[in-house]
This record gives structure tokens, C-alpha cells and sequence, in this order.
């Protein structure tokens, strides 16, 4: 008798989690990129921009009584069959530093505590993918600068820069002496880079050698040597026909 009123009470609470209703979770994923902008996707909504970015996967799935919850995301690349990336996890952190398009899947499982069995799966059916999607590199060197502090072309730097995941620069005097070196940070700024100084003064006028190392997002390696000039007593004005 004993065993039978536990066979029926289990019945119930079975019987009950199959009548219960849980409502599919809202996954969101945000996009930051390198520069520390943010961009918020929902379920069917694509990202572009510039690699590297930052990703941040949730799937805002709650714990619900009597289930177990699992939660996965699956990275695919555009035109790949199988994922590169399965992450087993409810809320993902991941840096994204290759071009093209990615394709991400949230999945959530309910699974019952009481039968093993799954009640609630969430995916493909029920989700629209989320697209990442990445230029592919460029960067631009200049080949002269005048920093004579009217605002336009003070500093020699990296322009019409996409999708840099590395990046060296230096400067040298026709000595092979470095006056200056730049990082990452500073690429793609018209305000930073060199300014035309060594220890604090301006060097003279003339030709100075830049040597620059990067590589792309999608794999492409850039290596400049060449010539840059200073001038300095160069202005739109003087320029002017």
C-alpha cells in the first residue's frame, strides 16, 4: 500500500510539471568593441563593425521548480556546417578577433528533476540566430606630416584603420636613433601619434623613417619601411595655388 501511494504521489508531481508552462527565455548578446562602445542584440539582429570585439552571451533563462536548467551557445562561421565553439555555460564572455560573419545559436533545456525526461527545448525552432559581422583589415600610412599647430596633420599616425588586432609603430632619425614608438591604442587618432619632438623638442624639418608592424583580423600581416617626411613650415595656406 505503501509503495503504491508513492507511485501515484510521484504520478502527480509528474503529471503536474507536464502541465506546467514555462515560457522560452529572451537570450540578448552585447557587442563592445575596442574603443569601449557597446551595441545590444536581440534574437534575428546583426552586428557590423571591426574586430576585435567583445562579446557578452546571455541567455536570461531562470530556474524554474522541479527542472533543471541547461543552457549552451553554439559559434558557427558563415557557410560551416558544424560549430567551431560550443560553450556550456548560461552567461558567456568571449573575444571575437576574426573577420567575417559569425553565427550564434542559444539554446535552453528544461529537464525534469523527477522523470530525467525533457519537458522544454529551446533553439533553432524557437530562436533566430544572431550574426556577427567583421571587416576585413585595412590601414593607411601617410607619408608626410606638418606639425606646425594649425590643427590639420600635426601628429604622424595609422589612418583608415578595420579590423587591426596588433599593431607596432617607431620612428627613427637617418641615424637608425628611435625618437618615437606607438602602440595599438593610439592608431586611428588625429590627435595622437608623433608630434614632431624628441625629449620634448621639435626635431628639424625633413626625412625620417617609419617602420610599422600589424596584423588583421583576418589574418593578413602589414609591415611598412619607408620615408616620412616633417615639414614644418608647411601649412593649407602655403599649399594654396
Amino acid at each position: 500500500m505503501k509503495r503504491y501511494m508513492i507511485f501515484m504521489l510521484s504520478m502527480v508531481f509528474v503529471m503536474g510539471l507536464a502541465a506546467q508552462t514555462i515560457d522560452a527565455p529572451v537570450p540578448a548578446i552585447k557587442v563592445v568593441d575596442s574603443k569601449g562602445e557597446a551595441v545590444d542584440l536581440t534574437s534575428g539582429e546583426s552586428y557590423n563593425g571591426e574586430a576585435p570585439v567583445t562579446l557578452y552571451l546571455s541567455s536570461n533563462a531562470e530556474d524554474v521548480e522541479g527542472f533543471s536548467k541547461n543552457c549552451y551557445w553554439e559559434f558557427y562561421k558563415e557557410g560551416e556546417p558544424e560549430p567551431f565553439l560550443v560553450r556550456y555555460d548560461a552567461d558567456v564572455e568571449y573575444e571575437l578577433r576574426e573577420s567575417g560573419t559569425t553565427i550564434l545559436r542559444p539554446y535552453v533545456v528544461y529537464t525534469s528533476i523527477a522523470d530525467s525526461e525533457i519537458y522544454y527545448e529551446f533553439g533553432t525552432d524557437t530562436y533566430d540566430p544572431f550574426l556577427v559581422v567583421l571587416s576585413e583589415s585595412n590601414i593607411d600610412v601617410p607619408n608626410a606630416f606638418s606639425p606646425n599647430g594649425d590643427g590639420i596633420n600635426d601628429y604622424f599616425n595609422v589612418f583608415n584603420v578595420k579590423s587591426i588586432i596588433s599593431f607596432s609603430g617607431a620612428i627613427y632619425n637617418r641615424w637608425g636613433q628611435q625618437l618615437y614608438s606607438w602602440g595599438i591604442d593610439e592608431m586611428n587618432c588625429e590627435e595622437c601619434g608623433w608630434d614632431g619632438t624628441y625629449k620634448g623638442k621639435d626635431v628639424k624639418a625633413g626625412v625620417y623613417y617609419v617602420v610599422i608592424t600589424a596584423r588583421g583580423a583576418d589574418g593578413i600581416d602589414y609591415e611598412f619601411r619607408r620615408d616620412v617626411n616633417l615639414l614644418r613650415g608647411y601649412t593649407e595656406e602655403t599649399a594654396a595655388p
